[in-house]
C-alpha cells in the first residue's frame, strides 16, 4: 500500500492553495483516469484534492454569446445541456460517443481535457516512456518487431492522447482558454501545449499551472452547422480508429468558414468555395440468384 493524503476543499482558492503547497498533489474529479493510473503505479500522488464539492458544476452563457463550462460539469450533463445541443452539436455528439454511460456520468469536463495519454506503453511501468521518464525512450519509435510496428503510431501522433472533446474545437475562431485563479491570468487550453512529436514529455497537468475552474467556448459563427463522427471497433467503450469534428457554413450553395481540428481552415483539403456533395450513395445491386 502506498499512503497518500486526502483533502476536500470548499472553495476554489483553498483547492489551489492546497495543490501549490502539497508535494505531488493531484486534483480528483470523477477519478476515471487518475484512479486507474494509481492502480497501475503510473501516478503516485502524495495528496488527492477532491474538487467535486466546489461550485464549478454549472454551464453559463458569456456576454459574447459563448458558454462558460465549469471544470466539474459531468460529461453526460454537458452533452444533455440544451445550449450545448443547440449551438455545439458536434461537442454533444463527441461526448456521447466517449466511453460508456456509467463513465460519462462520473467523468468531469476538466478531467477529460487534462487526462493523461492512454498509450499502452505509458501505462506499463516495465517499459520505457518519455512521458513518464523524460529521455528514457519510446518503444513504438524504435519498433523492431512486427507486433511493435503494428501498434506504433506515426511520429506526428506520439504519444496518442484522446480527449473526448474535439480539440481544438471546430467551433472556435481562436484557441479556447480557461479562466484560472493565477496571478498571470488565463492559462492555455491543452490543445495549445504543442505537437507531441516535438514535445513528447509535455502533457496537460492537474497541478497548479493548470488548476482551471472554468473553460470558455467562443460562440459559433451565425448559420454554421457542426457534426462529429467516430469510427471504432465497437459501439461503446472504445477509442476512435478515426474521428472527425467539422463546422461549416453554406452560403449561396457554396461552403464557407470550414473548421477542422488540427487542420488550417485554409490549408490543403479545406473545402472553401466548393459545393457540398449531398448526393445519396448509389443503391446496392440486388443479390444474385445464382448459387
Amino acid at each position: 500500500m502506498k499512503p497518500f493524503g486526502y483533502q476536500r476543499p470548499t472553495t476554489t482558492a483553498e483547492a489551489v492553495r492546497l495543490c501549490a503547497e502539497g508535494s505531488g498533489a493531484r486534483f480528483l474529479g470523477g477519478g476515471t483516469n487518475l484512479v486507474d493510473l494509481m492502480k497501475l503505479g503510473v501516478e503516485e500522488p502524495g495528496l488527492l484534492i477532491d474538487v467535486t464539492r466546489l461550485p464549478l458544476d454549472r454551464v453559463t452563457a458569456t456576454p459574447d454569446g459563448g458558454l462558460r463550462i465549469g471544470a466539474t460539469v459531468r460529461n453526460s450533463d454537458l452533452a444533455a445541456h440544451p445550449d450545448v445541443r443547440r449551438a455545439y452539436p458536434a461537442l454533444a455528439q463527441a461526448l456521447l460517443a466517449g466511453a460508456s454511460g456509467q463513465l460519462r456520468n462520473a467523468a468531469t469536463t476538466g478531467g477529460n481535457l487534462l487526462q493523461r495519454t492512454r498509450c499502452t506503453y505509458f501505462q506499463d511501468v516495465s517499459k520505457p516512456c518519455n512521458k513518464r521518464l523524460p529521455g528514457s525512450g519510446c518503444p513504438p519509435a524504435r519498433a523492431t518487431t512486427a507486433t511493435s510496428r503494428s501498434s506504433a503510431t506515426p511520429p506526428s501522433a506520439w504519444p496518442p492522447t484522446p480527449p473526448t472533446w474535439p480539440s481544438p474545437s471546430p467551433h472556435s475562431t481562436r484557441p479556447c482558454c480557461c479562466s484560472a485563479p493565477r496571478a498571470n491570468g488565463p492559462s492555455p487550453s491543452p490543445s495549445s501545449t504543442g505537437c507531441p512529436a516535438r514535445t513528447p514529455t509535455r502533457t496537460p497537468s492537474s497541478g497548479p499551472a493548470n488548476s482551471s475552474p472554468k473553460w470558455c467556448s467562443p460562440p459559433p459563427a451565425p448559420g454554421t452547422v457542426s457534426r462529429y463522427r467516430k469510427a471504432r471497433d465497437r459501439a461503446s467503450y472504445a477509442f476512435a480508429l478515426v474521428s472527425v469534428a467539422a463546422t461549416l457554413q453554406v452560403d449561396d450553395g457554396r461552403i464557407s468558414h470550414p473548421r477542422f481540428p488540427a487542420e488550417s481552415p485554409t490549408g490543403p483539403g479545406a473545402p472553401t468555395g466548393r459545393r457540398p456533395n449531398c448526393a445519396a450513395p448509389p443503391p446496392r445491386p440486388p443479390p444474385s440468384s445464382t448459387p
